[in-house]
């Protein structure tokens, strides 16, 4: 490519993993976010651009001559037909190549998800597409989790013994890059990616004993605890049902399958759980 792939998110994890793979693979991003200060803060000398869902207006000047658009659904967002499926139009409008969508996990069966309106959406806009669903993510630890484990030394999930094959969010960058470097290859493919190892959240817990030198434990929740808990942090309601919703579905096994395209489209093992904790051990202390 030698126009801009525009990285929605870039100051997240998924994003930020994504624009980083891209520039170390030579492509040229075009990192976008609602906060410009932070986009420049993050990732100095990128070329950087505003970008709202919640305001249409900054959809064109983003994707002004961009090749490729990395799509990204924020946590907050449930209504996906005026924000990202609004993007998607707008991408069709600038005669965008091709557009990667980060979903999760069955998202092309799961109805409850918004990631499924999106899905179907991007299938019927006549783009070049290819669509990412990996399962749960170890930058959880950090971010969803972090504050139970540093706070109360638990994981609290109403997860019960479920299991998950966690993937590392630079591992996704990393698909990323490979797809948009050679994106006729997986044009209309949809790839699963789970990490090497499935885990239960009490497994979880040990390696974060392990690694932090303290006890942590898992905390089974029931769904109306879990959610009662997550309002209790102002967690929007939208975001703490969608989140609900994901982790019950452990339950059932939803997110224990581990899938091998991952490693197929890297050529290496995926990063593992526990080399992500002992190398963030900092953030839960």
């Amino acid at each position: 490519m030698t126009a801009p792939v525009l990285v929605t998110g870039a100051t997240g994890n998924v994003g930020g993993a994504v624009a980083r793979a891209l520039g170390a693979a030579g492509i040229p991003v075009r990192v976008a976010g609602p906060d410009l200060d932070a986009l420049h803060q993050r990732f100095p000398g990128v070329p950087a651009v505003r970008l709202d869902f919640g305001d249409p207006r900054t959809f064109d000047p983003a994707l002004a001559g961009a090749e490729g658009l990395f799509l990204l659904r924020p946590p907050q967002i449930a209504r996906v037909g005026p924000t990202l499926n609004a993007l998607v139009d707008a991408a069709v409008r600038h005669g965008v190549g091709h557009v990667v969508f980060s979903s999760v996990t069955g998202a092309d069966t799961n109805v409850v998800v918004p990631h499924h309106r999106v899905e179907t959406h991007l299938r019927g806009s006549g783009l070049p597409y290819t669509i990412l669903r990996p399962g749960f993510f170890a930058q959880n630890l950090a971010d969803a989790y972090r504050r139970d484990i540093r706070e109360d030394d638990r994981i609290y999930l109403p997860a019960g013994r479920g299991r998950a094959a966690f993937v590392d969010t630079r591992d996704l960058g990393d698909v990323a890059a490979v797809v948009l470097a050679d994106p006729t290859t997986h044009a209309g493919a949809g790839y699963t990616l789970t990490g090497a190892e499935a885990l239960d959240f009490d497994e979880v817990a040990a390696v974060l004993t392990e690694t932090l030198g303290r006890p942590v434990r898992y905390q089974p929740a029931s769904v109306a605890g879990y959610l009662r808990h997550l309002r209790r942090r102002d967690a929007p309601l939208v975001q703490a049902l969608v989140q609900t919703v994901l982790h019950t579905g452990l339950r059932r096994g939803q997110a224990e399958r581990i899938d091998p395209m991952l490693p197929r489209l890297l050529g290496r093992p995926p990063r593992t759980l526990r080399q992500y904790v002992q190398e963030h051990r900092d953030l839960w202390r």
